[in-house]
């Protein structure tokens, strides 16, 4: 799982569904699955995920880090069980889709964001500047304040009306508007699309600017990404920086970088406001406070200690459908294969992250394939993708939605798995952050209900047959960034119906110690067969989920 952008407590949301059934009469009520179903459904056992996992974190792995031997060997035992259940080649008749990939190491100490005012210069590096990209870069120019950077006209909001940013560099806060309010259009207290950093850069580069720097928001009730850091430790802070990769071919363009708190006051001191007077105007009338800043020019400039290419791989194969028409409609089984590889004699092994979800997405392939075998092929195709270098950014998935297999407006539905095997249980991360329920060995977190209703009916229909406990807390997150840190989101991003099953965070996360002997196997097979009816249904029902692209204030229920 990708790391967090943005992180405040979020209360525990009991979910009831549609018919006012509760979870524990669920439970009473799981019924038997129909026999046409039951040959894929049994085919998920314990058993085999268990051998699968153990196999994928071992040490002889060392970590999966994309581009490095581990994972070159987790893409072709993935290829070859892909192969051995049946699926066709999805990638131009190959089950390997090629990541062409730029992979980098930032030089901090010859990296920098410099002010110049008055006719002197002050320079910040890491870490209360901290930017990188995969070549070097001198970039100088006038600094406009944008807001949030964000411009959403279905919300009739745009912090760029009134501001000419081309050949600037634009000062934003980071997350969204009223974050702490149940009934902002901005998705309530959960994200919008438009709080992620990728989006806004994205959006002041389609506005013309040089140059991005990210301050988080002054009045926030969340630590700042620098905090946030801090707190998860492992692999994120350990001495020998991750190195950092990037597609060698993408839209975004425009270098940026994270600025601290004091970096931001010394910058906003000719904007005739502070930061936070500023924040708040926005946040009470949701109207542009954007403006110049006299006086105020800012170079980024970043060196790189090298700079290399690579390609890795998503390893994607296709059960065609039955149905003469429906076939060539699609449901997407996902999850990413990479983890954060080895330091000396310390092995990020990876095993819920994402070992689980890439098991799992096997798992899936061989109990639809043995279904089919017995004469029941679902109407419309399946999918199923693991992806590259998730942990350095999403690249594998971004990549697919930019290069797809199939196109994309004939996906339905996405199904992304990614840390399917943990109890969720407290960590540093999420310590006074996050409401965690006193017993979670049942619990499956799912992550974009609120985009996607018919999606969720789907979910809890089908759980009658396997009756896990639903949970719905990271849609109405704005602490985290939950919603941003998976494979689906870049389907999201594209209006397709796509959630992320998740079983929450544990102190185990991005260190060494997420090993196969701690994943709970008889939760991972019950989020498996659940996943199975799901999709099942979703490859067979006469109207797939709709997507629903805004869906405003927070509901007091998923459904």
């Amino acid at each position: 799982m990708l790391l967090p952008m943005k992180t405040t407590k979020i209360s525990l949301i009991v979910f009831v569904c549609a018919a006012g059934v509760s979870i524990g009469a669920l439970l009473q009520a799981q019924q038997p699955v129909p026999a046409s179903l039951a040959t894929g459904f049994n085919n998920i056992r314990e058993d085999a995920l268990r051998a699968d996992l153990t196999f994928l974190a071992s040490d002889a792995l060392e970590g999966r880090m994309s581009l490095q031997n581990g994972d070159e060997v987790a893409i072709q035992w993935i290829a070859s069980e892909f192969a051995r259940a049946g699926l066709q080649p999805a990638a131009n008749g190959s089950l390997l889709q090629p990541v062409p990939l730029i992979e980098y190491r930032g030089d901090r100490e010859n990296s920098y964001v410099a002010l110049r005012r008055g006719g002197s210069e002050t320079r910040w590096k890491f870490p209360d500047a901290f930017g990188s990209y995969h070549s070097d870069v001198d970039v100088t120019a006038e600094v406009i304040f944008a807001g949030y950077g964000i411009t959403a006209p279905e919300l009739h909001y745009d912090d760029y009306q009134g501001i000419d940013a081309r050949g600037k560099v634009v000062l934003i806060f980071d997350h969204e508007p009223q974050e702490t309010e149940p009934n902002s259009v901005f998705n309530g207290t959960g994200n919008t699309r438009y709080a992620t950093g990728r989006v806004k850069i994205l959006n002041a580069q389609e506005h013309g600017a040089v140059g991005v720097l990210i301050v988080a928001e002054p009045n926030r009730k969340h630590p700042s990404n620098q905090e946030r850091v801090a707190r998860i430790g492992g692999s994120e802070t350990r001495a020998a920086p991750l190195p950092s990769q990037a597609l060698a071919e993408d839209a975004l363009h425009t270098p940026a970088a994270i600025i601290s708190d004091a970096v931001g006051k010394e910058l906003f001191a000719t904007a005739a406001a502070t930061p936070s007077e500023l924040q708040a105007a926005i946040d009470r009338d949701l109207k542009p406070q954007s403006r110049a800043l006299p006086d105020t020019q800012v170079t980024l400039h970043y060196r790189n200690l090298f700079v290399r290419t690579g390609t890795s791989y998503n390893v994607a194969g296709l059960l065609e459908g039955s149905d003469p028409k429906l076939k060539a409609e699609t449901i997407l089984f996902s999850g990413h294969h990479d983890h954060n590889g080895i330091s000396g004699t310390e092995i990020w092994h990876g095993a819920d992250d994402n070992g689980s979800g890439t098991v799992g997405v096997v798992a899936l392939a061989r109990a639809f394939a043995a279904n089919a075998a017995h004469g029941q092929k679902p109407k419309r195709s399946l999918l199923f993708v693991v992806y590259a270098a998730e942990e350095r950014g999403l690249l594998g998935s971004f990549y697919l939605a930019a290069h797809p297999v199939r196109p994309l407006e004939t996906t339905r539905a996405v199904l992304n798995f990614d840390m399917i095997g943990r109890n969720e249980t407290e960590s540093d991360q999420t310590k006074g952050l996050l409401d965690i329920p006193a017993d979670t060995t049942n619990r499956l977190n799912l992550i974009g209900a609120s985009y996607s209703p018919d999606y969720n009916r789907t979910v809890v229909q089908e759980n009658k047959y396997v009756g896990l406990d639903l949970d719905y807390r990271f849609d109405h997150d704005y602490a985290l960034n939950i919603f941003f840190r998976s494979d689906q989101f870049p389907f999201v991003l594209d209006n397709i119906p796509a959630f992320w099953w998740f079983t929450g965070f544990h102190p185990d996360y991005h260190h060494t110690t997420d090993t196969a002997d701690k994943i709970n196997y008889g939760k991972m097979a019950k989020i498996l067969r659940l996943a199975y009816l799901t999709g099942y249904q979703f490859a067979n029902e006469t109207t797939p989920p709709r997507f629903i692209a805004n869906p405003g204030g927070n509901p007091s229920k998923s459904d």
